[in-house]
């Protein structure tokens, strides 16, 4: 080849390779600018092999959304027995719903009226309205589940309950009939009346008197257990009578001591609320008591005010009881409250009236009944002709009573001393024949 023709062939191959480094700058300035075509990959928009991890655990260089293009990442949703999912029960929120029940009795012209559950406990915390047909709306105002629906004209009556909110209410009325005079006979769901002392203020509730009228004690008494065979010849036994007042009781050095039997204080009605209230110490002393092998009896302080709520001591008495059987009578106390008490100013002939009706209601129930007062108490706030408590418990201070009535049992001081028992305590002489 000549030359020239050599010439022309090394023009031309600097041409192609001119023409090639051309193209391949263009490509990687397209790529420095970002405008490179090339399509991402569906499978994997990260180098693995980028990834670093390090010693504790952490990665870095991986794509933290790819969980987000995986269609198998989720599980499918499960469904609860009720057919619901997650997702529905957050669009649906779950609501319960209780069955109510409409408990509905009478005493004397009254309707006793409970809202109870399916378990037959009242419903507490809802102010129910409880309408009695053509007689008008009444509502739970302290919202117990008990309503108390006082001066009804005796007759048949039907009761609804309003819709509330959260409830099903019994769709068909109850019916009551409303008795025009009272019986003496026990009140099957008195438990439902029936608090704790939790529920009031005892400083205003608990208010039984301490101590008996002045006139009928003197610095002759006893204060201490007597010696049965050289001070009273006709005497049974010898016991005490206590309540929460006297605190924890060690019933074994207390039967050591010569102890026969306890009179012990099963309730009370509050003198200020007019409440059934169960003595917080009752099961505690009749349970102590009876292993030790003391004989027993209670004693209900009342503040009735009329034969209705002495009915309804009587049988909250028996509520409490149960199926434990008495040695000793169930006595109603009816001394004062302090002055302020709600049954404190009763007249004679009424307070007669509510004792007669508590000691009835015992009776009925199938259990020995009596009354306890002071000497003065009996004189002047009882009309004693009129009275028919089956057996009388008397109070009196000194050592030889004043009292002229008859009496089964005697009181004989609230300063007694007797070993298991801090403080003082009430000490009696039994004239009663139980073996």
């Amino acid at each position: 080849m000549d030359s020239k023709g050599k010439r022309a062939a090394v023009l031309i191959v600097l041409c192609s390779l001119l023409a090639v480094m051309a193209g391949v700058a263009a490509v990687n300035y397209n790529r420095l600018m970002g405008n490179g075509k090339k399509e991402p990959d569906v499978q994997d928009t990260a180098d693995v092999s980028s990834q670093v991890i390090e010693p504790d655990g952490k990665v870095h260089g991986a794509d933290l959304s790819a969980f987000l293009r995986d269609n198998d990442f989720f599980d499918p949703q499960e469904a609860d027995s009720s057919g619901q999912t997650a997702s529905d029960e957050n669009s649906t929120e779950s609501v319960s719903v209780r069955s109510l029940t409409i408990l509905a009795s009478s005493v004397e012209r009254d309707i006793r009226v409970k809202i109870v559950d399916d378990e037959g406990e009242p419903v507490s915390g809802q102010d129910f309205m409880v309408e009695v047909a053509d007689t008008g709306v009444y509502v739970d105002e302290d919202k117990d589940g008990v309503l108390l629906i006082s001066d009804i004209k005796p007759g048949e009556y039907s009761l609804t309950l309003n819709e509330q909110e959260g409830f099903e209410v019994p769709a068909d009325p109850v019916h009551v009939r409303v008795k025009s005079i009272v019986s003496y006979t026990v009140i099957d769901d008195i438990d439902f009346f029936v608090h704790s002392e939790s529920e009031v203020d005892i400083l205003k509730d608990d208010t039984e008197a301490a101590d008996i009228d002045s006139g009928d004690e003197d610095d002759t008494q006893y204060t201490s257990l007597l010696d049965l065979d050289e001070e009273r010849e006709n005497a049974v036994a010898l016991g005490i009578d206590v309540s929460k007042w006297n605190g924890d009781i060690d019933w074994e050095v207390v039967k050591a001591e010569g102890v026969d039997f306890a009179i012990i204080r099963c309730g009370y009605r509050g003198s200020s609320s007019g409440w059934l209230i169960e003595d917080p110490y009752f099961y505690r002393n009749l349970q102590g008591a009876q292993k030790a092998g003391i004989q027993v009896g209670v004693y209900f302080f009342t503040q009735a005010t009329d034969l209705v709520e002495a009915v309804e001591e009587a049988s909250m008495v028996v509520s409490l009881l149960g199926d434990v059987p008495l040695d000793y009578p169930v006595f109603i106390d009816t001394e004062g409250a302090g002055g302020n008490g709600r049954a404190d100013n009763l007249d004679p002939g009424t307070r007669t009236a509510v004792v007669n009706a508590f000691c009835q209601t015992i009776q009925n129930a199938g259990m020995e009944a009596g009354v306890y007062a002071s000497r003065n108490w009996y004189l002047n706030n009882l009309n004693l002709d009129e009275l028919d408590a089956p057996k009388v418990w008397l109070a009196e201070y000194r050592q030889t009573p004043q009292y002229e009535g008859r009496y089964d049992m005697w009181q004989y001081t609230s300063s007694g001393s007797v070993a298991g028992i801090e403080g003082r305590v009430d000490l009696n002489i039994s004239y009663l024949g139980i073996e």
